[in-house]
């Protein structure tokens, strides 16, 4: 776990290297950058595939949008000291595309407003539940990389640069 967090930063500051990088800056900018990408994912994709599953087995397109939301939901909560359960939200409140994209914004802009609150100095301490989070987020981006990739379609991350 200390290992990913040094990388993280580490990562962070090799990406952003404008200026010297804290790690309450690292870890925001790193939260900021994953869930831009989920988001963009999360509206690019087409309202009659959010229904898609790679396998029976797994998330619907739409389900991890919800499950990634809870996450950020989550971190909101335990970031500001609230107890906090990983999925308080249940995704079949969220049967549409509109609903399941103001999910993901609101649980992303809910999140960001704690990040901002956080003192600066907690993140030398505890780097919780924010690497966590990051890490689970990373993680089902890739996950919905293959669920574009498997429908014939390009990721907006991967597409070309207008």
């Amino acid at each position: 776990m200390i290992r990913l967090a040094l990388f993280l930063l580490l990562t962070s500051a090799f990406t952003f290297a404008q200026a010297p990088s804290t790690p309450a800056k690292s870890f925001t900018e790193q939260f900021q950058d994953v869930n831009r990408r989920l988001l963009a994912m999360a509206r690019d994709f087409a309202e009659a595939k959010y229904g898609y599953r790679a396998t029976k087995d797994v998330r619907s397109f739409g389900e991890i949008i919800v499950h990634v939301s809870s996450g950020n939901a989550y971190a909101a909560k335990a970031g500001r000291g609230e107890k906090a359960n990983w999925d308080e939200i249940d995704p079949k409140g969220y049967t549409t595309k509109a609903a399941t994209v103001a999910l993901l914004e609101k649980t992303i802009a809910d999140a960001n407003a704690t990040l901002k609150a956080t003192p600066a100095d907690r993140f030398t301490m505890n780097v919780q539940p924010w690497l966590a989070v990051i890490e689970h987020a990373g993680e089902h981006y890739g996950q919905l990389v293959v669920y574009y990739r498997s429908n014939g379609m390009v990721p907006p991350e991967s597409r070309p640069k207008k």
